[in-house]
């Protein structure tokens, strides 16, 4: 199954961690779509959505990975408050059919920001499969906040580190 990643999906060893037949196809971008962190977690923060604008010049950027049918069912209950969506991306000059997850109407609270940890792992997605520069810059200025539960902060840290050191 073809899989476009937006959020901490982007980064390969997270979603590994989810569904380990995960591998990678290339960098793509959804056309009439908006990046926001608005969809609430239930840790209470906001977390990525690909939002759907219609607007020309609005887009997501990402990476398309090939999963196993048979690991779906573990991304799915990863992603609680999403709704899959059938989408067509933009695979280098290609244009490919996939699923991804867009935030439901009734998850979504444009007051809240992400936790540091969930955007540097978004960041180290996208400069992992070396995302536009300008699409980079806005991640790094997305306002984050600190998480409470040091052990979900410990966790993330962790296994960027890991990564780090391959």
């Amino acid at each position: 199954m073809r899989y476009f990643a937006y959020g901490s999906n982007l980064f390969s060893a997270w979603l590994r961690s989810r569904t380990p037949s995960a591998t990678v196809l290339g960098p793509a971008s959804l056309d009439g779509h908006a990046l926001r962190w608005h969809k609430r977690s239930r840790d209470g923060s906001g977390k990525c959505d690909a939002q759907h604008t219609g607007a020309q010049g609005d887009r997501v950027h990402g990476v398309v990975f090939e999963i196993a049918t048979s690991e779906k069912h573990l991304l799915d209950r990863a992603e609680p408050g999403y709704a899959e969506a059938r989408i067509t991306v933009e695979l280098r000059t290609e244009r490919l059919e996939a699923f991804t997850y867009r935030a439901q109407p009734e998850s979504i609270d444009a007051s809240l920001v992400p936790y540091a940890w969930y955007r540097a792992l978004v960041l180290a997605g996208a400069r992992e499969h070396g995302l536009p520069g300008a699409y980079l810059a806005g991640l790094r200025s997305q306002l984050s906040v600190s998480d409470e539960d040091g052990g979900r902060t410990l966790r993330a840290w962790e296994l960027l580190v890991r990564d780090r050191q391959r």
